[in-house]
């Protein structure tokens, strides 16, 4: 009997989107737009998930965060380091919290200053350049190369001059399910739903047997 044929990228994405295509800041209740506040709180997520501690657990603190009223960099900068770190550590980000506590307040003290609490003049400055907006982002503390490609991922679908943005992480997901590894080529699979795709291969990337799983499925749905 032949070998059932390899399902087709289209049918892989639509398997993968359905399993795991959801972003990390809709886990964190972030409806993001290209507006000051979700940008901000963006941000704040990257820093979360800088740290080598589980994606839940930065999601859960960055929820935290957000329910205490620090969804702005001025709300960020006036609450006081004890309230920080307390919000962190009801979401369970032991270890790091009190570090991260201070990091996100001199964070929001720069983006105050310079950027005058708004993303998206960071962004112009760097004249949408996805390599100089990374730059510009890791001048906040907390922010490394990781963290600036988990928040230029996440916000390419409401900054278009970012997008398409692949990175290795996004790459090795793509590379474990036999998708293109092109940033072009998986936009196009994508359609408007590229930081969900990226999202979802990053998990693949991340998670054992994520890509057996999605592949089974797909073969299954034909």
């Amino acid at each position: 009997m032949a070998d059932s044929p390899s399902p087709s990228p289209n049918v892989l994405v639509k398997e993968l989107q359905e399993r795991f295509g959801r972003t990390y800041a809709a886990e964190a209740g972030i409806g993001l737009a290209d507006t000051p506040s979700p940008l901000y709180q963006l941000l704040v997520l990257a820093t979360l998930l800088s740290a080598r501690i589980s994606a839940d657990i930065a999601v859960a603190a960055a929820r935290e965060l957000f329910a205490a009223g620090y969804r702005t960099p001025r709300a960020m900068a006036e609450a006081s380091w004890q309230d920080r770190v307390d919000a962190l550590g009801r979401g369970h980000y032991k270890r790091y919290d009190e570090r991260t506590a201070t990091m996100l307040g001199d964070g929001a003290g720069l983006l105050n200053e310079r950027w005058h609490g708004d993303l998206r003049r960071l962004r112009d400055e760097a004249d949408g350049d996805a390599g100089r907006v990374a730059e510009s982002l890791q001048e906040f503390p907390g922010i490394g190369p990781a963290g600036a490609s988990i928040f230029l991922r996440e916000v390419q679908d409401v900054w278009p001059s970012i997008a398409p943005y692949v990175d290795d992480k996004v790459r090795d997901g793509a590379q474990e399910l036999g998708l293109p590894t092109a940033a072009d080529q998986l936009a196009k699979l994508a359609g408007s739903d590229l930081a969900r795709l990226a999202a979802a291969l990053v998990r693949v990337a991340l998670t054992k047997n994520a890509a057996a799983e999605v592949r089974a499925a797909a073969q299954d749905r034909g």
